[in-house]
């Protein structure tokens, strides 16, 4: 796992999920199984774009870019350049 994508995992588990002994697998859906609803993936993409400085479009919100931590943070490294 990337450092990019640890960190992804710690916050969603600790403050979304609020598990933080639990584990994000590379393929767990997060929107599409329910384990992330929509206002918390504002919460999320808030926070991706606070600590890795990079602009997440409101259209990009959903299960196509956002659904598993590898998926955001191939984002992520894509925006960062």
């Amino acid at each position: 796992m990337s450092d990019i994508e640890t960190e992804l995992s710690e916050y969603i588990l600790t403050q979304i999920v609020k598990r933080p002994k639990h584990q994000l697998d590379k393929d767990t859906p997060l929107i599409s199984s329910g384990l992330i609803d929509s206002f918390h993936l504002v919460d999320l993409a808030i926070f991706i774009e606070e600590k890795f400085g990079v602009r997440i479009d409101d259209s990009e919100l959903n299960a196509d870019t956002f659904d598993t931590v590898p998926q955001l943070s191939a984002l992520i490294r894509q925006r960062q350049g």
